[in-house]
């Protein structure tokens, strides 16, 4: 059975690179955030109709990914959550396509990372003022409080974050 671990947070807290060192220690794969590529080719405007296509396609990474694998650690770089928060922070709705996915799929861990790392500009990253990155924060914290699997918030340097991130693994 292979364990799927999904690394949450808003923009800029270091998800992507944490992802890439946690495959390289298991020796295993990482599905990376569908939004980046579909933003990059599509363009950077958006709609609340594009945040279902990006959800589709991020749940058909992870699919394929887990079919591709056995005995290792999935780790997963964006979910259903994620899309969430997206979809209510910026249209104060969400597609009942996401809502239903949350229900039905099941995760081992979640690794929520922290607002602590400074906000890095880059072609697609919105919210580079602490309160809105606070408040998103919160708001994922929330959602990880409300839900039933294990999460652990990560925070710190990069180093120190590999080892929580390690250290919370090895544990289930």
């Amino acid at each position: 059975m292979v364990k799927k671990i999904v690394v949450i947070g808003p923009e800029s807290t270091g998800k992507s690179t944490l992802c890439e060192q946690l495959a390289a220690h298991y020796n295993t794969i990482w599905v990376k955030e569908y939004a980046r590529e579909y933003l990059l080719k599509n363009g950077t405007d958006y709609s609340f109709d594009n945040l279902l296509e990006i959800a589709k396609g991020q749940i058909n990474n992870e699919q394929l990914a887990i079919s591709n694998l056995q005995n290792t650690p999935l780790i997963i770089d964006t979910d259903m959550y994620v899309m969430k928060v997206w979809c209510e922070f910026v249209f104060n709705q969400c597609h009942h396509w996401i809502l239903n996915r949350i229900v039905e799929r099941k995760y081992d861990l979640y690794l929520l990372c922290n607002i602590d790392l400074p906000w890095i500009k880059d072609e697609l990253r919105e919210y580079p003022d602490l309160k809105t990155r606070e408040k998103l924060y919160h708001h994922y914290k929330d959602i990880m409080v409300s839900q039933n699997v294990q999460w652990v918030d990560i925070s710190g340097n990069h180093n120190a974050r590999l080892q929580k991130a390690i250290n919370a693994i090895n544990k289930i």
